[in-house]
């Protein structure tokens, strides 16, 4: 690759060198062309994945990146792009992502005083288009603050999540790359369905891992009407009736199955 391994830092002290939140918003903003207006904005994610492709071009495909993101889950999404990046720059720093995600002033600013550290030390001042960068994206407004998850010994709202559109309409394209050297059109033209079937398969997992979200809020409440199931209460016999309502040809899953696929989900974060 055209870069070499990232520089560490490990100072995270209170310095005068720290900018002010309403400096570290400038800077962001300034650097990647956005318009933040809150510190809390940085629970997305997006931000410090197009930060290091500044820094290390190459090193993550901001194509996966989420830059609409606007549900927590999509934010774990972009932070797990990070922290594949940060794996393969030997970047030695963990990532908070459960506590950064729920869009906290003080776990956010915390990072971004931290990752202000690591750019100052890694950038070599070459020039950066942003916007051509993420090909013309905007970056959507996270709400402030992020919905928090109630408690399970509780009932839960359930939103219904937002539909992931595979080719969304403000995302620019770029036109399949120019085979060389005389190469056929069959080329390029294979250069583009194969990031299309990436594009498709980062779909999937994100609606694989909304419906294990969901799935797992079930699972609470399911937990709940159990515990209070000997009080023989016509809500809670309703609310089952409902959890337990299946449609014709469809089986829910069983515990094996879901440990099988998603192994590593409780561990990860």
């Amino acid at each position: 690759p055209p870069w070499g391994m990232a520089v560490n830092v490990y100072s995270t002290s209170v310095t005068s060198e720290n900018l002010s939140r309403h400096d570290m918003l400038a800077w962001v903003n300034d650097s990647l062309q956005l318009s933040y207006t809150k510190i809390e904005q940085l629970c997305s994610g997006a931000a410090y994945c197009q930060f290091m492709d500044m820094l290390f071009p190459g090193c993550i495909h901001l194509r996966k990146v989420k830059f609409q993101a606007k549900l927590e889950h999509e934010y774990i999404h972009n932070f797990k792009v990070l922290q594949a990046a940060f794996k393969k720059m030997g970047v030695d720093k963990i990532i908070s992502v459960e506590r950064l995600v729920k869009g906290k002033f003080q776990d956010n600013f915390e990072f971004i005083q931290w990752f202000k550290k690591f750019f100052d030390a890694n950038y070599d001042g070459k020039e950066y288009n942003p916007l051509l960068a993420r090909q013309g994206q905007e970056v959507a407004p996270t709400p402030n603050p992020v919905p928090q998850r109630t408690s399970p010994t509780g009932p839960k709202n359930m939103q219904t999540p937002a539909r992931m559109n595979i080719t969304p309409s403000n995302i620019v394209r770029k036109n399949p790359p120019l085979a060389r050297n005389g190469g056929s059109e069959a080329d390029a033209q294979i250069l583009e369905l194969n990031q299309q079937l990436m594009d498709l398969k980062l779909t999937v997992d994100g609606l694989e891992k909304e419906r294990d979200f969901y799935f797992s809020k079930l699972r609470d409440i399911e937990l709940i009407c159990q515990e209070h199931e000997s009080e023989n209460s016509p809500v809670i016999s309703g609310i089952i009736s409902i959890l337990y309502a299946t449609e014709e040809g469809f089986a829910p899953p069983e515990d094996d199955e879901l440990e099988e696929q998603h192994p590593e989900d409780q561990d990860e974060y």
